[in-house]
C-alpha cells in the first residue's frame, strides 16, 4: 500500500548541509509552490559557477577525480560519480525517504514529459526533493525556497488514465544537489550520492539491524489485525518497505547511491502505521526529517527502534478499543 499524491501544476531530499536557494526571477515553478510568485531563479552557494552558465562545447571540461567529459548543448553532462537527472520539488510536508513508496497522479505536460524522459533515458530514475521556504528580509518582495532532503527514486509502476498517469514510485537512497542544469520544459540538475558513515562496529549494527527487523514484523501483524475489519488492503506499507529494504537490490544504477542494508532498514522503520491520527501523522514527518539528517547508521536504527516501538504500543491499544467496541 502506498499513499498517492496528485499533482496538478505540481504538487507530490536534500540534507541541510547541502542547500540551493530559490529567488524570485527565471526558473518556471509550480503555483501551488509558490503561491503568487510563478517565476524564479535558482543559485547555488556551494557551486563557484552560476546556474546556466554557458560553456564552450568544443573544449574540454575538468570533472571529478581531475577526469574531464566534454559540455553538450553548453551545460554540464554526467561526470564519474555523479548522476544528471530530472527533479521533481515537493512541499516541506511530503518529504520521502529511502524504502518508502508514494503514488503520484500526474497529468500536466511538462510532468508527462518529464515521465517520458525517465522512462526512455535514465533507467527509470528520478530525484524527489523539498522545496522548504527559508525567512528573507522584511523588504524583500522574493519568494525565497531552499531545496533540500533529496531522494533518488526509482518508478516501479505506470499505469495510464483517460487524463495523465498514476505512478508508483520507490525511494532508493539520499542524494546531494550539486548544480541545476536546466528548468524548461522540467528541472534537471547533478546529483552526488550520499550515504551513512561507514559503522565502527559492525556486529552492533548487525544486531541492531535484526532487533528493528522483529519489530517491524510484529508491528506489522498487529497493523494487519487493527485493518481487518475494514475495507483496506492487507498488505501494509510496514511490510511493504521492509521486503523491499531487506532483498537483495538490482537497479540500474551505480553501487554507490544504493544504501547499506542497515540504512535501508533504518529508513523502513518510518512508514505510516494504519489508522494513524494527524498528530501521529505529523510526527512521523517530524522523524523522516531528523532521519534524513543523521550521517550514522547505529544512530538513526536506535531512534527508529524506539519510534517503531511506540508504534507497536500505540496499535496495540488501539485493537484491544476495537475489540472491545466489537463485543
Amino acid at each position: 500500500m502506498s499513499c498517492r499524491t496528485t499533482i496538478n501544476v505540481l504538487t507530490t531530499n536534500i540534507p541541510s548541509t547541502s542547500i540551493a536557494t530559490v529567488t524570485h526571477s527565471s526558473l518556471r515553478l509550480p503555483n501551488s509552490l509558490l503561491s503568487r510568485t510563478t517565476r524564479c531563479s535558482i543559485t547555488n552557494p556551494i557551486l563557484v559557477n552560476h546556474f546556466f552558465r554557458r560553456l564552450d562545447a568544443k573544449k574540454p571540461q575538468w570533472g571529478a577525480g581531475g577526469s574531464y567529459k566534454k559540455v553538450q548543448r553548453g551545460l554540464f553532462r554526467v561526470y564519474s560519480g555523479f548522476l544528471e537527472l530530472p527533479l521533481l520539488p515537493f512541499p516541506s510536508d511530503q518529504v520521502l525517504v529511502p524504502s518508502e513508496a508514494k503514488t503520484l497522479h500526474l497529468f500536466e505536460a511538462r510532468y508527462l514529459k518529464l515521465l517520458d524522459e525517465c522512462l526512455l533515458r535514465k533507467k527509470k530514475l528520478f530525484v524527489h526533493f523539498v522545496l522548504d521556504p527559508i525567512a528573507v528580509s522584511s523588504t524583500s518582495k522574493e519568494a525565497s525556497f531552499a531545496a533540500r532532503y533529496a531522494c533518488l527514486v526509482v518508478i516501479e509502476k505506470v499505469e495510464q488514465l483517460d487524463v495523465g498517469a498514476l505512478v508508483s514510485i520507490r525511494g532508493i537512497g539520499r542524494v546531494t544537489l550539486v548544480k541545476f542544469a536546466k528548468a524548461d520544459p522540467f528541472l534537471e540538475g547533478i546529483v552526488l550520492p550520499l550515504q551513512d558513515n561507514v559503522p565502527q562496529n559492525e556486529s552492533e549494527v548487525s544486531s541492531k539491524v535484526l532487533e528493528l527487523k522483529e519489530a517491524l514484523e510484529g508491528l506489522n501483524s498487529l497493523e494487519i489485525k487493527l485493518k481487518a475489519a475494514k475495507d483496506e488492503p492487507l498488505r501494509t506499507q510496514t511490510a511493504n518497505s521492509l521486503d523491499w529494504a531487506t532483498k537483495e537490490l538490482s537497479l540500474d544504477c551505480e553501487e554507490a547511491f544504493i544504501p547499506s542494508l542497515a540504512e535501508r532498514v533504518s529508513f523502513a522503520a518510518l512508514q505510516n502505521v494504519s489508522g494513524s491520527t494527524h498528530s501521529e501523522m505529523l510526527k512521523l514527518q517530524n522523524e523522516k526529517l531528523k532521519a534524513m539528517d543523521v550521517k550514522e547508521t547505529l544512530r538513526r536504527l536506535e531512534t527508529s527502534l524506539s519510534f517503531v516501538k511506540n508504534n507497536v504500543s500505540m496499535t496495540a491499544a488501539k485493537l484491544a478499543i476495537q475489540s472491545l467496541n466489537m463485543q
